[in-house]
């Protein structure tokens, strides 16, 4: 697994300026700003999970609490939007939380585990992938992996650019 370069800021900045200039309203927003982030832990991983974004079968995303805690950002909020950059930190799109909720790795459905669009789209496939993951991204940190932690569930739009808009995304 290779490292994900850091994000490069000042492109994600010009990219999210530009859906701010073409959706004013969302500028007015004093709760909007600037988020920058990726998925996964490697370069291939952020790589293949945002082209499952880019394709348009990945709609959802599960995170642990503790991995915004321990970053020392706040949680995601409903409306929110973020740009996701790949493996190589360059921002791709702009994506808008249209559903977010908090619960336990036992909480997660089957809906919810089609909705992220990975493997092969199956809870059982969900549990065994997110599981491996997130006992990694906690030996990172340092903590033991429990299947209590809270998990952040969050289901996106993605907003722009236009030639990778969802045709039905709200952008605000």
């Amino acid at each position: 697994m290779s490292t994900r370069a850091p994000h490069d800021d000042a492109a994600a900045r010009t990219l999210w300026e530009a859906y701010l200039a073409a959706h004013p309203h969302v500028a007015a927003d004093p709760g909007q700003e600037l988020v920058v982030d990726h998925f996964g832990d490697s370069a291939e991983l952020c790589d293949e999970l945002l082209g499952l974004v880019l394709a348009g079968g990945k709609r959802a995303t599960a995170t642990l609490a503790l991995e915004f805690a321990g970053d020392g950002e706040p949680l995601p909020r409903l409306g929110g939007h973020w740009v996701a950059c790949d493996g190589a930190g360059h921002p791709r799109a702009v994506l808008r939380t249209v559903e977010l909720r908090l619960g336990t790795f036992g909480s997660v459905d089957a809906a919810f585990a089609a909705d992220e669009g990975e493997d092969d789209g199956t809870l059982a496939s969900w549990r065994e992938n997110h599981e491996r993951y997130w006992r990694r991204e906690c030996a990172r940190r340092g903590v033991a992996w429990s299947e209590d932690h809270e998990i952040v569930l969050e289901r996106f739009a993605v907003v722009w650019p236009p030639e990778v808009a969802d045709p039905a995304a709200p952008p605000a």
